[in-house]
């Protein structure tokens, strides 16, 4: 159905039999589905939650045998905090599976990851506390040129994320969007 719809031959890939054993290698074959509907014009918005905040699921890949969410609620014992750090690594770092995935795919006169926009991020910034504010949040990609990459943001203290995502979305070209949940206003990308 893709190729008809796109006009083109899809790529050859190697199906998955089952579900995969690993996290990582659930993690892959996700991340190809979504470079594959992207490439495929299938879609141009995909939303990837990677795991849940309560979850109990153990990642022995990440070098940890603790649970997830016992782990976040690390009493600000440092080696708790370490062990949970492990894990954050091990989760965070899958997405460069993706980024790398999206960089070598071309699109064009680029590669998907000139084309995109990637948001990744936590609703939490500190677990052990459910703190919500200042929450970790990254920008890839270069979204057909609308975002220059390359540079490190501080948001000042209080500042909404609503502004960063009413700041993407201008960059996408959605300029008649004034406001976006509790934003306050724009912020600088």
């Amino acid at each position: 159905m893709a190729e008809e719809q796109s006009g083109r031959e899809l790529p050859k890939l190697e199906r998955p039999s089952s579900i995969p054993d690993t996290f990582t290698d659930h993690a892959k074959l996700m991340f190809d589905l979504q470079v594959l509907a992207l490439q495929t014009d299938m879609t141009r918005i995909i939303s990837f939650k990677i795991g849940r905040d309560a979850q109990n699921r153990v990642f022995p890949e990440s070098g940890s045998n603790q649970p997830f969410h016992p782990a976040s609620h690390h009493g600000n014992r440092e080696d708790r905090i370490m062990e949970f750090n492990k894990i954050c690594k091990y989760r965070v770092g899958q997405v460069a599976y993706l980024l790398e995935k999206l960089q070598s795919t071309s699109d064009g006169d680029g590669s998907l990851l000139d084309k995109s926009m990637v948001i990744w991020g936590s609703p939490m910034a500190d677990p052990n506390i459910h703190n919500h504010r200042r929450c970790p949040l990254a920008l890839f990609g270069h979204a057909n040129g609308a975002l220059k990459g390359g540079v490190h943001l501080k948001a000042e203290d209080g500042t909404p994320m609503a502004n960063v995502m009413l700041s993407a979305m201008q960059k996408l070209g959605m300029d008649d969007i004034k406001t976006f949940g509790d934003s306050t206003g724009v912020f600088a990308l």
